[in-house]
Order: structure tokens, then sequence, then C-alpha cells
């Protein structure tokens, strides 16, 4: 297997595949895992992939570059995703990037020195209902104020 993870991923991967009959139905949990087991999906992560799923290298890319739960890059210890599109932008994403990078001096895309956030702005996070909202890791934010986002970040720190 030419995917390089740490030793319990390799197990996990091989018991991933047992349980799909056609090897590309295992590519959104072996992402997971790959993520999961080195914080982001590589471009050498990706080809590899490919290649233990026997898809073109393009099919993998696509998943990982439309999923917003997929890192290609590596990134901070947190990773806050702020939602802008329609309901959100209406009702102040914009306030929150600029609260973010003020409190934590950096811009969409950045990562702070210390390594520990950061900043995107994705599409929509499916709750439109409870704007505006951001995502840091797997928790959802809703519903923020300039007071509230301040507080989440002081308690991460």
């Amino acid at each position: 297997m030419a995917l390089k993870l740490s030793e319990k991923g390799q197990h996990e991967v091989t018991r991933i595949l047992a349980r799909y009959p056609e090897e590309q139905s295992a590519m959104m949990p072996l992402l997971h895992l790959i993520q999961e087991d080195k914080g982001f999906i590589s471009i050498t992560d990706q080809l590899e992939l490919a290649k233990l799923l026997r898809v073109p290298p393009m099919k993998v890319r696509g998943v990982v570059e439309f999923y917003t739960m997929f890192r290609g890059e590596k990134c901070g210890k947190y990773l806050i995703q702020v939602c802008h599109t329609l309901s959100c932008a209406i009702l102040g994403a914009h306030t929150v990037v600029d609260v973010i990078r003020q409190k934590l001096g950096i811009d969409i895309g950045g990562t702070t020195k210390d390594g520990m956030f950061t900043l995107m702005k994705v599409e929509c996070l499916g709750s439109c209902g409870t704007a505006p909202v951001m995502q840091i890791n797997d928790d959802y934010y809703e519903n923020l104020t300039e007071e509230k986002i301040i507080e989440i970040l002081d308690s991460l720190k």
C-alpha cells in the first residue's frame, strides 16, 4: 500500500476497504482517515489514494476541493470557516470576518504565527436560519455577535 499513514491508520485502511465491494466507494472514509492521521490531505496523498482506488487523480482532487471539511493544505490547530453566502452575508458575515481578522491578526487564508488558527471563508455551512455562522474544526457557532466571537476565540487559546 502506498498511503503513508501511522500504523493505526494503515490498519484502518484495510478495514475500510474491506467494507466496500468497489474500492472507489471508500474514497470519503479514506479521505477522512488521511486527514485525521496527518491533519490535511496533501497532493501526494491524493495521488496515492487515486492509485489505491484505481480512479483518476482528478476525481480525488475534486472531492477534496469540493467539500469544505477536507483540507488540502496544512492549517492551524483550529480551522475557522466563516460562511459568506447570502443569509450569512446579509446578517453580518463580513463583521464576523473583520472581528476574527482583528483579534487574531491574520487575513483570509492566513494562519497565526503560533500555528493555532487558520481563517477561511467558505460557501454555505447549511445553517441559514442561525446566520451568521462559523465552523471551528467540527463545531458550529451560530447567531454570532462580536462579543460571542471574541469569547469563543478566547476560550480556544
